[in-house]
């Protein structure tokens, strides 16, 4: 069964940093993509940054040049660095893991077109304040 376990998140003042980390057990991990998610109260959860099997991402408008995601596959960890934060990026963010891994996924995910209740598997949530 996978599970994906996150950390990190928290309180900053807007201009600062935090760090996201998703723990996956329970799957090759080599053959998922991986995404990271947020979501705030009465709004859809929505794709902010995507990663496939090649190490090859994607990024909504709201978070390109500000959000980095990666991941080091060895140990099975999917990272998020968010830099310059916003209020506006307060939210509860997820990371989801789905195989297979097929081209374009991490573009489908990004535009919304990409059924959440397809996806393997979710991480339970954490929760990011930015306060301005």
């Amino acid at each position: 069964q996978v599970e994906l376990v996150q950390s990190g998140g928290g309180s900053v003042q807007a201009g600062g940093s935090l760090r996201l980390s998703c723990v996956a057990s329970g799957l090759i991990y080599s053959a998922y993509c991986m995404a990271w998610f947020r979501q705030t109260p009465g709004k859809e959860r929505e794709a902010v940054a995507a990663i496939d099997s090649d190490g090859n991402t994607t990024y909504a408008d709201s978070t390109k040049g500000r959000f980095t995601i990666s991941q080091d596959t060895t140990k099975r960890i999917l990272y998020l660095q968010m830099d310059s934060l916003k209020p506006e990026d307060t939210a509860t963010y997820y990371c989801a893991a789905d195989a297979p891994c097929v081209p374009r996924w991490t573009h489908t995910v990004i535009a919304g077109y990409y059924p959440l209740n397809a996806l393997n598997a979710w991480g339970q949530g954490t929760l990011v304040t930015v306060s301005s």
